[in-house]
């Protein structure tokens, strides 16, 4: 029987299937829709999601169906000037993935249902969710299906229902925000008459401007612009040719078809809150931003990421209070998120696309968690360090902390720790099975000879600290409990 019922199967939905599938704990993921979304809306994967599909054993296939970003062709009075949209920037032991992946949001979730589907699950398409109840330690859900209505009693619920979200609305949990004065347009195209070098943008930074880029991995482009915020707008290939020609003063370009489009008010809002009971938000339906930045698909990713393993653990017998921080650590990521593409909007409007660290995701933190223990680092990202391994092959920290479990390294210790389930353990030193050879593993994380770091499931610090009747009590804390004996 399922213990968890996901609706709505986009980018976070799918996350947060994998991440319990991969822990054993069985659910639903439906989705009131015909079938899989085939539109690009979000394509911009951020490095610290790369980092993430990493772990998910998905980022060679993500990379190979996108590709980097173009530079950006404005056209202006004095004729077409190319810049870079983002400086690329060179990998480091502690940073392996510096740079934004293009990747058209239909190929991000069509690689996240194949690695779903190594697990044997797969997405119930045309199951509409319908009401819930949050009663008796459990939530009864009624939802529709291509044979009928169907309910089904489950421990928890998940909305990632999108920005309309039936599951919010249920619990009335307030949605505050605001919409930013601009009405737009997107859509996936075939053209005729435009090389697909360069993301091409006319009338920049004004409410005519009109923007091509070639959508890397496809032979499409993704057509955007402003349009006015009253009356129909025509997203026919004949509508959209009409509106180049308009705009950019040339009959040589040619929208052929359409694959998708959407027009669309921004907004930016927040939900009040991420949780009532046993019922979780996740993605948009927590929180809509401008497009601005790529930020709002990836802060839905990492939602699902925090959310997945917190969950499966409570169901396996971890305090229920591992529960409490899902909000406590990303409803003020949002927040921060919601800033930084509204300003990002602000300035693109003003100076052009231009993005930079802020929008890579990598520095943000959980730092004033109730699960930051002791240590400048707890709540924070964990670096990247190039190791060797005992038999004397070169290995990454990250391949050590993939998978869904926590991980312990112990930095020049002189033993092991007895096993504890859903831990595993790496050490340095005599005896140790890592060797930090080039000294990345103490420099990222400021070690000193009898230090512990302790890894959370999703790859964030929880703790670095010399004294090892903290690691246990930390331990203890969030249920990693050592086996008893027999």
């Amino acid at each position: 029987m399922p213990e968890v019922i996901i609706s709505g199967a986009g980018p976070a939905g799918l996350t947060l299937a994998i991440e319990l599938a991969r822990r054993d704990v069985d659910f639903l993921l439906i989705d009131k829709a015909p079938g899989p979304f085939i539109g690009s809306r979000g394509k911009g994967i951020q490095p610290r999601t790369l980092e993430i599909f990493e772990d998910l054993g998905v980022l060679d296939r993500m990379v190979a169906g996108g590709g980097e970003y173009p530079a950006q062709r404005v056209y202006t009075d004095d004729g077409p000037v190319d810049r870079h949209v983002m400086e690329r920037q060179d990998p480091s032991p502690a940073e392996p993935y510096r740079n934004p992946l293009m990747l058209p949001q239909f190929r991000t979730e069509s690689v996240l249902r194949d690695r779903l589907a190594e697990f044997g699950h797969a997405p119930r398409y045309r199951h509409e969710l319908l009401d819930f109840e949050d009663a008796g330690g459990g939530v009864t859900a009624r939802f529709g299906t291509p044979d009928g209505e169907s309910t089904a009693r489950v421990a928890y619920l998940v909305g990632t229902d999108g920005g309309s979200s039936l599951v919010r609305k249920t619990l009335a949990i307030g949605y505050p925000g605001k919409t930013l004065g601009v009405r737009a347009f997107v859509a996936d195209v075939h053209v005729d008459g435009l090389c697909s070098d360069a993301w091409h943008t006319w009338h920049e930074g004004t409410p005519r401007q009109i923007a091509m880029c070639p959508l890397a991995g496809t032979d499409l482009f993704q057509f955007q612009g402003g349009v006015p915020l009253d009356g129909e707008v025509d997203t026919s290939a004949d509508g959209l040719t009409t509106m180049l020609r308009e705009r950019t003063g040339s009959a040589g370009i040619v929208v052929r078809d359409v694959r998708w489009a959407s027009v669309y008010l921004m907004g930016a809002r927040l939900a009040d809150a991420y949780r009532a009971g046993r019922v979780y938000l996740a993605g948009d339906a927590a929180h809509v931003h401008p497009p601005t930045g790529g930020q709002g698909l990836n802060t839905s990713i990492q939602d699902a990421y925090n959310l997945g393993w917190k969950l499966a653990s409570v169901l396996r017998g971890a305090p229920e209070s591992l529960l409490d921080s899902y909000e406590q650590e990303r409803r003020p990521i949002a927040e921060s998120v919601l800033g930084l593409s509204t300003r990002l909007l602000d300035e693109a409007a003003r100076r052009g696309m231009r993005r930079d660290r802020e929008a890579q995701q990598l520095d943000l933190g959980y730092p004033l968690s109730p699960l930051a223990g002791p240590g400048e680092l707890a709540g924070y990202r964990a670096p990247d360090a190039p190791l060797t391994g005992a038999g004397g092959q070169p290995v990454r920290l990250f391949q050590l902390l993939a998978g869904p479990q926590w991980t312990l390294v112990g930095y020049g210790v002189p033993g092991t720790p007895q096993p504890r389930a859903g831990l595993r353990v790496h050490t340095t030193g005599l005896h140790g099975d890592i060797v930090d050879s080039g000294g990345h593993l103490r420099s990222a994380y400021a070690l000193s000879p009898g230090d512990w770091v302790l890894v959370r499931p999703d790859g964030y610090v929880a703790l670095v600290t010399a004294d090892f009747v903290t690691v246990e009590s930390y331990l203890d804390r969030v249920g990693l409990f050592q086996p008893r004996n027999r």
